[in-house]
């Protein structure tokens, strides 16, 4: 298993590689695929992928006192909205059975 990071231009190379697409627009489909998904998230609706997962966007509360953990400073945050992700029995079935791996990438027996 690869512990690396995928882009986006990852994911566009993977889906030229694997359909008769040109280049250009498996490029735009997925811009525009990632403006809806944000658009929806924004206009406080639910986006249900079937067999993948589910994002929506969840209320965070406020705190009275928290701390910029840069600089120590105290200061309050306002409630606000965040995006969460929620895997789908699909992919939760299909992450499973990854091997276990310790901060060094080394698998570990249980």
């Amino acid at each position: 298993m690869s512990s690396r990071k995928v882009t986006k231009y990852d994911l566009v190379e993977a889906v030229y590689q694997n359909t008769k697409c040109e280049k250009r627009v498996v490029q735009d489909v997925i811009e525009n695929l990632l403006v809806q998904l944000k658009d929806s998230l924004k206009d406080g609706n639910t986006i249900e992928l079937r067999g993948f997962g589910t994002f929506e966007p969840r209320l965070r509360r406020g705190r009275a006192k928290a701390r910029n953990p840069k600089t120590g400073e105290q200061l309050s945050v306002a409630p606000h909205y965040v995006a969460a992700f929620r895997a789908g029995q699909e992919l939760k079935k299909s992450l499973w059975s990854l091997p276990v791996r310790d901060g060094f990438g080394v698998e570990e027996d249980f």
